[in-house]
C-alpha cells in the first residue's frame, strides 16, 4: 500500500472532526421561518438602501457643495456629468428602496400590530390601510407647502436662515400633529400605543418628506443643470441650483432626528407611548 503524503495526512486529520463541528454549528444556528424571513429581508433592504441614500446625502452636503464652489465653469462641464449622474442615480433609487421597504415593514409589522391591539383591547374599529393613508397625508401636505415656498416665494429662500426657521416651524407643527393623530386614533379604551408606532411614525414621516424632496426638487433641478453642463440641454435657470441646495440641506438636517427616532423605536429610550 502506498504511504500517504504529509499533505494528505493533514487533510484527513482536518476533516475528521468536521461532522462534530457541523453538529455544534447546527445547535447554534436557527433558520428563520417564513414570517421571520419576511421581516429580516425588509429590514435588510431598508438598512442597505438607507446607508446608500443617507451616505450620498452627506457626501453631497459635506463634500460636493464645498467642492463645487472651488471649480470653474470649464472644470464643472468636464467633471460634473461623470461625477454627479451615477451618484444621483444611486441617491434617488436608494431613497425609493429605503422608503418602500420601511413603509412596508411599518404597515405590516408595527402599525398592523397596534391596530389589532387597539381593536381588540379598546374597541377602536380601525382599518390599517385607512390609518396608513391618513398618516401619509401629513408628510405629503408638508412637502406641498415646502415645494410652493421654494418654487414660488423667493423672499423666504433668499436667506437660508429664514428658510431654516420656516421649515423648523412647519416640521414642528406636523410632528405635533402626528403625535396627536396617533394618540387620538389608538388611545381608546385604556389602550396605549407602542413606542415603535410613535417613533417610527414620526421618523418615517420625515423619510417620506425627504423622498419627495429627492424626486420633486433635487433630482429634477440637478438633471437640468447637468444637461446644461454637458451641452445636451438648454442653460438652466440660476435659481434651480439654489432650490436643489435648500431641499438637500433640509434632508441633511432632517436625517438627524429621523435616525434618532428610528433608534428610540427599539426601547433603549421609550420616548413616546409604551415599550
Amino acid at each position: 500500500m502506498q504511504l500517504t503524503t504529509l499533505g494528505e495526512r493533514m487533510l484527513i486529520d482536518s476533516t475528521v472532526h468536521l461532522p462534530v463541528s457541523l453538529a455544534m454549528l447546527d445547535s447554534l444556528f436557527k433558520a428563520p421561518d417564513s414570517a421571520e424571513l419576511g421581516r429580516i429581508t425588509l429590514r435588510w433592504f431598508h438598512f442597505v438602501a438607507g446607508i446608500t441614500w443617507i451616505g450620498l446625502l452627506y457626501f453631497f452636503n459635506l463634500v460636493n457643495v464645498p467642492l463645487q464652489k472651488k471649480l470653474d465653469a470649464d472644470t464643472k462641464k468636464k467633471v460634473n456629468p461623470d461625477l454627479l449622474l451615477p451618484a444621483l442615480w444611486l441617491f434617488r433609487w436608494g431613497a425609493v428602496i429605503t422608503v418602500l421597504a420601511g413603509l412596508t415593514y411599518f404597515a405590516m409589522f408595527i402599525m398592523a400590530s397596534d391596530v389589532n391591539n387597539a381593536n381588540a383591547l379598546g374597541g377602536a374599529h380601525l382599518n390599517v390601510w385607512v390609518v396608513l393613508l391618513e398618516w401619509l397625508s401629513y408628510p405629503i401636505v408638508l412637502f406641498i407647502v415646502e415645494f410652493v415656498i421654494i418654487k414660488k416665494v423667493p423672499a423666504l429662500i433668499k436667506d437660508g436662515r429664514v428658510f431654516a426657521i420656516v421649515m423648523l416651524i412647519l416640521v414642528s407643527i406636523v410632528t405635533y400633529g402626528l403625535l396627536k393623530f396617533f394618540e387620538a386614533k389608538f388611545t381608546i379604551g385604556g389602550y396605549v400605543p407602542s413606542n415603535k408606532l410613535f417613533s417610527i411614525g414620526v421618523g418615517g414621516a420625515y423619510g417620506i418628506l425627504m423622498l419627495l424632496n429627492v424626486w420633486g426638487i433635487i433630482w429634477p433641478n440637478n438633471k437640468r443643470s447637468i444637461a446644461a453642463f454637458a451641452g445636451t440641454g438648454p442653460a438652466a435657470p440660476p435659481e434651480l441650483a439654489r432650490q436643489a441646495f435648500l431641499a438637500s440641506r433640509t434632508n441633511a438636517w432632517l436625517s438627524l432626528p429621523l435616525l434618532l427616532f428610528m433608534a428610540t423605536a427599539h426601547g433603549d429610550w421609550v420616548i413616546f407611548g409604551k415599550a
